[in-house]
């Protein structure tokens, strides 16, 4: 006689073990695509996002605890923090370790601030392999800084997408970024494109026209197809357009211009618009068609009780 069979005790619990097993899998959420957070603008529904300028998110064990994470994707900061893509490759393995998140993916989106500035076409194509670098560490978006020409925009645009789309991105990567995804080299190769150019993309391309040369271009730039949302970049915009930061009151004239023209040119080229919002203001931005906020937890929590978010988180 086994063991088990001596210790009814023993059956009973492992039974019970094994059915709260089935149980919790038959409960968890399914997703339908690798990246939340088109997977949430797919519904209609703003997403919301978290993320640190402070360079600390690079390590395994940060990567772990961020899994969880209530945001529906993470902003990796590296304009401002080190380029360490070993770093990086290292946050995108405790992610994966860490997951599934709550809505049932294998890891929240990851969105990457490359150090690349949108001047001209000539300065993206020279440092197009940055965005190589990143995107194999299984990132899921990247982020254009200073996106000031229509030229630039393209030449990022086909830096990311593979030849069979058009672009000039290197194959050898894909394993590599394959195995945070949870999928197979060859499968990484038909989802890793931008979405919503492709509707069954799983990259999310951003455009930070932050200065008064992007200003300019604006409409032009987000034209671009495979843009999918642009932000106007408060901080570097008032430097750029001379207007001292941290004076009361409300925002300067040119500032609320910037903004306006910026918000206008993601409206007549229907991509999303980013920008920060607050508990105290989310409604509002939601009401104005902001559809990215920069948010803290409460701030998201207030926006999808307003707009019956369905999806755990």
């Amino acid at each position: 006689m086994n063991n088990a069979a001596k210790n009814p005790r023993w059956i009973a619990v492992g039974l019970s073990g094994v059915l709260s097993v089935v149980y919790l899998a038959a409960e968890a959420p399914k997703a339908s695509r690798i990246n939340r957070a088109i997977e949430i603008l797919e519904q209609d529904q703003p997403i919301y996002y978290t993320g640190s300028h402070e360079g600390t998110e690079g390590s395994f064990e940060q990567g772990v605890k961020d899994a969880q994470t209530w945001a529906d994707y993470i902003s990796y900061d590296m304009e401002h923090a080190p380029f360490d893509v070993k770093g990086l490759a290292e946050y995108m393995r405790g992610l994966a370790m860490g997951g599934p998140t709550r809505s049932g993916h294998r890891t929240p989106a990851v969105i990457v601030n490359v150090p690349v500035n949108g001047t001209d076409e000539t300065s993206v194509r020279a440092n197009a392999w940055m965005f190589q670098q990143v995107l194999a560490t299984g990132v899921h978006g990247i982020l254009l800084c200073h996106a000031d020409t229509p030229g630039a925009v393209r030449a990022f645009v086909e830096a990311v997408r593979f030849p069979a789309n058009g672009g000039r991105r290197g194959v050898h990567g894909n394993p590599t970024a394959a195995r945070i995804w949870g999928i197979s080299a060859d499968e990484y190769a038909e989802k890793a494109d931008v979405w919503p150019l492709n509707r069954k993309g799983e990259l999310l391309l951003g455009l930070k026209l932050e200065d008064k040369y992007a200003l300019e271009n604006a409409d032009a730039n987000a034209k671009v197809p495979g843009i999918a949302f642009a932000e106007w970049g408060p901080g570097d915009m008032a430097f750029s357009l001379g207007v001292r930061g941290g004076e009361p009151g409300p925002m300067p004239a040119v500032l609320q211009a910037a903004r306006a023209k910026v918000f206008a040119a993601t409206k007549a080229n229907k991509i999303f618009f980013l920008n920060a919002v607050t508990p105290d203001n989310v409604i509002d931005m939601i009401k104005e068609g902001v559809m990215i906020g920069a948010a803290n937890q409460r701030a998201a929590e207030i926006g999808r009780q307003y707009t019956k978010r369905e999806m755990p988180w």
